[in-house]
């Protein structure tokens, strides 16, 4: 990509990223006016020098002595008001923007295919969630307030310095190219350390997430090291990337001061020769040096933001890059009020990517509504795959699956999924109650009762009303406060809970000790009596009164049928019952 794509793509993110301050032009309004104030006492400040040394020092004129002092206390009380108006406007319009940034990144985290999460590392999102976001903030606060205010003020003091003295004020526009071409040259620099910087961050949070969540696999298998010296190399490169932006801005900034500087000393040598300028009073040399000297502050305030800028344009373009990734495809329009619970696969291939093996192949498989169907096979046969494709966590990549005779792409997502109760091998609970993590699927109208009934059906009432605060007790993150049973046993209580129609448990009693597991699979079989059922399992003793087993085999369905039918069949699931038992 050359120069000027890159330049032409940074304005293209940063108009879309000004863009979302549109919604809060009034208060841009009040900002602006309070940076008008801000500038004009500058320049005022600056035109009452005069008069406060020719009258007040050199002539020491009474009515210049009585009315200087006033008038600078005028001066900064109403600059109080202008910078009041310009930074805490600019500051609220900033924070609107995070607000509503992080409200579209959130939204989009929540509608992202299943498919982009077991590529990604929730460190790289969570960098953008925390840091890339936080970026904007000075690059839509404070980059805006500086460019304005110390421009309009800028924009001010050379008016006034022209009418003061012309002669000496042509010398600044001298310089001005040689400014701006520094400020270009740079600008690409600090853009590039600013992306490595965002990239680098998520390399940090990544590294420190895993470590937070496997803090106990790296002590048991002795990883401290490996992962002290993982995060040091990643940690590192960060510091020398936010060191590199510090030498070019260190470097940049002095070179810009020593050109303006030049240009000071000529004005000077100029102002205080008689022959070159025999008008010039103490009183005017003063208040003019005192122009360029807030000239100077303001022109290096404005050569300063560039770092900012690109160090926000690499977190904007990170963050729209994550906003705009393809969500879910959710082209459903059909609404099922109730559902039976008939499904039905027809040829169903699936692979990850076009590229990748085909994990499951024509799978073909029908379930009547109310039956249990057990999914059984090796490690990898495609299990946990072929009922995601049910809920379309994955969409296949061929064939049908019917859900009462309704395609489940012509449902929409939301009504597909509002069937199906799910209890994961991986129980995930949320930071909350007890009681909200059950009723999770109706928190607009918590019933503590039915609640109660859900957690009684999973034999977990009675551990929960141990608990101190009972179903107001909050579990912890990912309900690290219990134990794996007892986690286990809340899911279950969460798709009772649900009710619903189509109900999928994978591996839903692979945490519980073997008198837990008794009684849940007691529950368990009085709970899918009335729902469709697949369930997944490991220990092949679990489902042998499935209405329906069947075997897969390399993603192929390769025996389908009773328990004793496919013991006498003494094929596949005999192959593997036997081997399980003898281990047993």
């Amino acid at each position: 990509m050359t120069a000027e794509d890159q330049k032409h793509d940074a304005v293209i993110v940063y108009r879309r990223l000004l863009k979302f301050s549109l919604p809060y032009w009034k208060i841009f309004i009040f900002a602006i006016i309070g940076m008008m104030i801000y500038a004009g006492t500058e320049v005022s400040f600056a035109q009452i020098l005069e008069p406060m040394m020719d009258g007040g020092f050199v002539e020491k004129d009474p009515e210049a002595l009585f009315w200087v002092p006033i008038l600078l206390v005028l001066i900064f009380t109403v600059r109080i008001v202008g910078t009041f108006l310009s930074e805490y406007g600019m500051a609220m319009i900033a924070r609107n923007v995070i607000r509503d940034l992080r409200k579209q990144v959130f939204d989009k985290i929540i509608v992202l295919p299943n498919k982009y999460y077991d590529v990604t590392s929730s460190g790289s999102i969570l960098s953008k969630m925390v840091y890339d976001i936080e970026q904007l903030a000075a690059a839509t606060s404070g980059v805006i307030l500086v460019l304005i205010r110390d421009g309009i003020t800028v924009i001010g003091l050379l008016i006034w310095m022209l009418y003061k003295n012309p002669l000496l004020t042509i010398i600044l526009f001298v310089i001005t190219p040689f400014v701006a071409a520094l400020v270009y040259a740079i600008s690409k620099r600090f853009r590039i350390i600013g992306k490595r910087i965002q990239d680098s961050m998520g390399g940090v949070t990544d590294i420190t997430e895993e470590s937070i969540k496997a803090n106990q696999e790296i002590k048991i298998f002795g990883g401290q090291e490996f992962e002290r010296e993982r995060f040091l190399k990643t940690n590192e490169y960060n510091r020398r990337q936010h060191l590199k932006l510090v030498a070019t801005n260190a470097i940049s900034n002095p070179t810009i001061q020593l050109i303006v500087a030049v240009a000071f000393a000529i004005m000077i040598y100029m102002a205080t020769s008689p022959e070159i300028m025999p008008d010039m009073t103490a009183g005017k040399f003063v208040a003019f040096l005192m122009g360029m000297v807030m000239l100077l502050q303001h022109a290096k305030r404005l050569t300063t933001i560039n770092m900012t800028l690109q160090k926000g344009i690499a977190a904007a373009e990170s963050v729209f890059t994550f906003v705009d990734l393809e969500e879910e495809k959710d082209q459903g329009v059909k609404e099922l009020l109730k559902v039976k619970g008939d499904v039905e696969f027809k040829d169903v291939n699936f692979s990850y990517t076009e590229t990748d093996e085909t994990v499951l192949s024509g799978i073909t498989l029908s379930i009547s509504a109310g039956e249990t169907v057990a999914f059984v096979g090796r490690s990898g046969a495609g299990k946990s795959t072929l009922v995601s494709l049910l809920a379309r966590f994955y969409d296949k990549t061929s064939g049908t699956i019917n859900v009462d005779g309704c395609e489940i792409e012509s449902l929409s997502l939301n009504n597909l999924r509002s069937h199906i109760a799910l209890v994961n091998q991986n129980v995930t609970l949320f930071n909350d109650t007890v009681g909200h993590n059950i009723a999770y699927s109706d928190l607009e109208n918590v019933d503590n009762e039915k609640i109660r009934n859900a957690a009684k059906a999973a034999n977990a009432l009675e551990f929960i009303d141990n608990l101190p605060n009972g179903l107001d007790t909050i579990v912890g993150e990912d309900g690290v406060l219990l134990s794996g049973g007892q986690r286990q046993r809340i899911a279950i209580a969460r798709a009772i809970f649900k009710n619903a129609p189509i109900l999928i448990l994978d591996e839903a009693t692979s945490a519980l000790d073997t008198e837990s597991e008794r009684y849940i699979q007691a529950a368990l079989d009085e709970l899918i009596k009335t729902r469709t059922t697949l369930v997944i399992a490991h220990r092949l003793s679990t489902i042998e009164g499935a209405d329906k087993i069947v075997v897969l085999d390399k993603g192929k369905i390769v025996e389908v049928g009773k328990h004793k039918d496919l013991i006498d069949k003494n094929g596949h699931y005999a192959a593997l019952h036997a081997m399980q038992f003898k281990s047993e």
